[in-house]
């Protein structure tokens, strides 16, 4: 199964809120749900379905549709203004009942995999200021508008995020951005109320250091213990992961058909061979064993969502015969996929 942390691009773990308040965003523009949804195997039903569940990448695509229909400059900080904490669930619960900021930062950057993550986060404090970045996890599967997009939004996020948490005078000393000054410069300013510094290292958005040990509006040290204990079953059950081997999972995903040799992922993410090879190891493991997480993602998904037999789904897969991908199958989950198949 998949590696712990690893964040999957197309399993399907996450509510469709995200989506869901996309879609309502780009509506007040004229821009209808079937445009958003457009190629996400999606329908309207499904957004605000609290039962549906939906993928990083799915969620990716709908940003890409609405950047090609033309959507205003701003729908991204729009977006993220009205993601409130509310919208996350447990997770969004927990954050407001934190004890502190510093509290509130440290289980944001833990449980993030939670949050239908198209960037990484982390948080340090450094001369006087907590310093969020947000730093790239899918780099190579998105366009560089999209990937602007994702990080306009992100920021927005978590200024709302700490309105909600901390109250509205909570606010950033600066937001940094790693490309280029667009010409609305002026609407990033309007949008997150603070300097707005481009062509810089790294993407992070800056807070006084003192409000670390601010406690939000609703901390709660009670409530916030039941809540953690929810959130360690729900990322247990995500098995999600990040770093160069979620890369390469998600990678492989992409052409489920024809699986990539490791020289082919290598040339595809910049590196020599030996190189991933290495970093792969640092992470606990290696192309093989990515392979069979990649397999057995695939095979489940095929059992429970389609009629196709073993012998199909193992030809699909790359199994010379149906004998051994059950054999490989049951290695992997415990179960058989007749087994898979009825709980699906």
């Amino acid at each position: 199964m998949p590696a712990p942390g690893q964040i999957l691009l197309n399993q399907k773990i996450f509510a469709p809120y995200k989506i869901a308040t996309l879609v309502e965003t780009v509506a007040e523009q004229g821009i209808t749900a079937e445009v958003v949804l457009r190629n996400t195997h999606l329908d309207t039903s499904k957004v605000h379905d609290p039962n549906a569940l939906t993928s990083v990448h799915q969620y990716i695509e709908a940003c890409e549709n609405v950047i090609k229909a033309a959507a205003d400059a701003s729908t991204a900080f729009q977006v993220g203004a009205r993601m409130h904490l509310s919208a996350y669930g447990m997770y969004g619960y927990a954050l407001m009942c934190s004890l502190t900021l510093r509290d509130f930062f440290d289980f944001g950057v833990k449980y993030h995999p939670l949050a239908t993550p198209t960037l990484h986060i982390s948080w340090r404090e450094e001369a006087g200021a907590a310093i969020w970045e947000f730093s790239d996890i899918y780099l190579n599967l998105m366009t560089e508008e999209t990937r602007e997009f994702l990080i306009q939004q992100q920021m927005a996020q978590h200024v709302t995020h700490l309105h909600d948490a901390a109250g509205p005078d909570c606010q950033p000393i600066k937001a940094l951005f790693s490309y280029p000054a667009p010409r609305n410069r002026a609407l990033y300013e309007r949008w997150l109320a603070c300097e707005c510094l481009f062509d810089q290292p790294a993407n992070e958005l800056h807070y006084p250091s003192a409000i670390l040990d601010q406690a939000p509006q609703l901390a709660n040290r009670l409530t916030r213990s039941l809540l953690q204990e929810t959130c360690d079953r729900l990322i247990g059950k995500a098995k999600t992961s990040s770093g160069v081997s979620g890369e390469v999972y998600q990678l492989m995903m992409l052409t489920p058909n024809k699986f990539p040799s490791m020289e082919q992922v290598a040339e595809q993410m910049r590196f020599t061979t030996r190189t991933l090879r290495r970093k792969l190891e640092a992470e606990g493991t290696d192309y093989g064993a990515i392979l069979d997480d990649v397999r057995c993602s695939l095979a489940i998904e095929y059992l429970q969502t389609t009629k196709m037999s073993t012998e199909d789904i193992a030809a699909k897969l790359g199994f010379s015969d149906g004998t051994n991908f059950r054999r490989a199958f049951k290695r992997w989950t415990g179960k058989t996929p007749r087994q898979i198949r009825e709980e699906g």
